[in-house]
């Protein structure tokens, strides 16, 4: 053989072994990302097997959150109350308001206090012009007005939220 025909055949030879070689990586790399995947895999079924009980972890029922105090309500009488105006045109507010308190043992307080409750807001109401009743913020500041009122009327009870059934102003 030539210089020239051994030197193509160990160009030959060492091309072969360099595709073989590649061909071994992508099949190395391919076999190891194929393990992890059957690790995590593994993992994954593990833990959930232990938090659904079966080996002995703590059951589903076990992790619900405690299951709230039953909220109670009271409704207070219809409200109609002529408004504050500086011209001679009448404007009333109608209000069907329910009120959300903190404990069932509260109820009885609240009612015991009713009269004062409804002089308290006829009261605030009186002063009220329609324009401070406008818009999302004027509901917003009646809201926090009637509840600071009321709890102060109702207390050591409390009452947690007012809710608007409906809210009429002429």
């Amino acid at each position: 053989m030539t210089d020239k025909t051994m030197d193509d055949a160990a160009e030959a030879d060492a091309a072969a072994e360099g595709a073989e070689g590649a061909a071994g990586g992508r099949k190395k790399l391919l076999l190891i990302a194929g393990a992890g995947v059957a690790v995590l895999l593994l993992v994954g079924g593990g833990a959930g097997a232990y938090f659904m009980g079966f080996f002995g972890g703590k059951k589903a029922e076990e992790h619900k959150p405690a299951e709230a105090v039953a909220t109670t309500y009271f409704q207070l009488p219809d409200l109609l109350v002529n408004l504050s105006s500086a011209n001679r045109r009448s404007n009333f507010i109608k209000l069907k308001i329910t009120l959300e308190l903190a404990k069932p043992d509260d109820l009885n307080r609240v009612k015991a206090m009713q009269p004062r409750i409804v002089d308290n807001f006829q009261t605030y109401l009186r002063d009220l012009r329609v324009e401070d009743l406008q818009g999302a913020q004027g509901l917003f500041r009646l809201r926090e007005e009637l509840l600071l009122r009321i709890n102060a009327a109702v207390a050591p009870a409390k009452v947690t939220d007012i809710l608007f059934q409906e809210m009429l102003v002429q």
